[in-house]
């Protein structure tokens, strides 16, 4: 839902300042990169770095050209600390030390800790809620387009390549749509399964146009943000106005309002943008920990909610 909206945003507004932050715009820098590179990644020299790199930072695509950005950044930061100057931002991020082959260590973590969170509400549904439910089959996808988006979100914090990116992008463009289809059947599609299933096959229809054109035409990040942050909005208004209108009889639905309020709220917290903590800990990956308890909250009431409508199912069943 929201979570993916934001993260979306920060990311569009990341990547739109790594064509030239003011770390890699810096002589210092670009000259340490260029010697580094012209010592170390060709001939004798190449095969001596390979020799001494962990198994486990070849398996994760680190290349020599990489260990240079990463070590002439510090270098260039280490000279901004003692000129008294703020830390500077490298290809639109912040500095981040390297645990292990983890690029970001905290935010990939807590991805990590989103999707287990997720998978773990997952089960809980499956177990707790009889497939002859209403919304059970449309809950399950949900559950495994979010789990797939968090795994994306997780390498690409691991390691961020064009692919990754690419990845992490649309996995959490799939989940809004996704999310606002589940809003979709929930308000509208039981009483008008085709009404729903049309509306589906539109979502998917707009899914693949703008993975095609952001793929095959231009990566146009203002537009990617501008399209994603649109149906956020949409899919957090058709939520919210739903609860609302039936918080009377559904109590549970006030599960939901208390996740849409506190999504928009913890959104605020990607408005804060600082060099991370320890070199570790920054806003983004903050704001990832704090969701971790909002996707336990949202599976809540869609559990809650479909058992309601199984039971609501069978008392029609009776009767009839």
């Amino acid at each position: 839902m929201a979570e993916q909206t934001a993260r979306l945003l920060l990311l569009t507004v990341a990547v739109g300042l790594a064509w030239g932050s003011q770390g890699d715009r810096e002589p210092v820098y670009r000259d340490c990169v260029l010697r580094c590179e012209e010592r170390n990644c060709s001939g004798d020299a190449l095969k001596h770095f390979r020799s001494l790199q962990p198994i486990y930072m070849s398996l994760a695509g680190w290349t020599c050209r990489d260990d240079c950005k990463y070590e002439c950044m510090w270098v260039t930061v280490g000279l901004y600390l003692q000129a008294g100057h703020r830390v500077p931002q490298f290809h639109g991020k912040w500095p981040f030390s390297r645990f292990l082959f983890i690029q970001e260590p905290a935010s990939a973590v807590a991805s990590l800790l989103n999707g287990l969170a997720s998978l773990v509400m997952l089960c809980r549904y499956r177990a707790s809620v009889p497939a002859s439910s209403p919304m059970y089959h449309t809950c399950m996808a949900f559950a495994w387009v979010s789990l797939n988006a968090w795994f994306w979100s997780t390498v690409f914090h691991t390691r961020d390549t064009d692919l990754t990116e690419k990845m992490d992008y649309f996995c959490a463009s799939a989940v809004i749509l996704y999310s606002v289809y589940l809003c979709c059947v929930r308000t509208v599609g039981l009483r008008y399964p085709s009404v729903a299933s049309a509306f589906g096959a539109l979502l998917l229809l707009l899914l693949t146009v703008h993975i095609s054109y952001l793929s095959l035409i231009c990566f146009d990040y203002g537009y990617n943000m501008m399209a994603n942050v649109a149906i956020g909005l949409v899919n957090l208004a058709w939520w919210l106005a739903w609860c609302l209108r039936n918080h009377r009889h559904l109590p549970h639905t006030r599960r939901c309002v208390v996740v849409v309020l506190l999504l928009q709220g913890l959104s605020l917290l990607e408005l804060l943008d600082f060099p991370p903590l320890f070199w570790v800990l920054d806003a983004h990956a903050i704001w990832h920990i704090s969701t971790i308890p909002v996707h336990i909250l949202f599976f809540r009431f869609l559990e809650d909610d479909s058992l309601y409508l199984l039971k609501e199912s069978e008392a029609k069943f009776k009767l009839a």
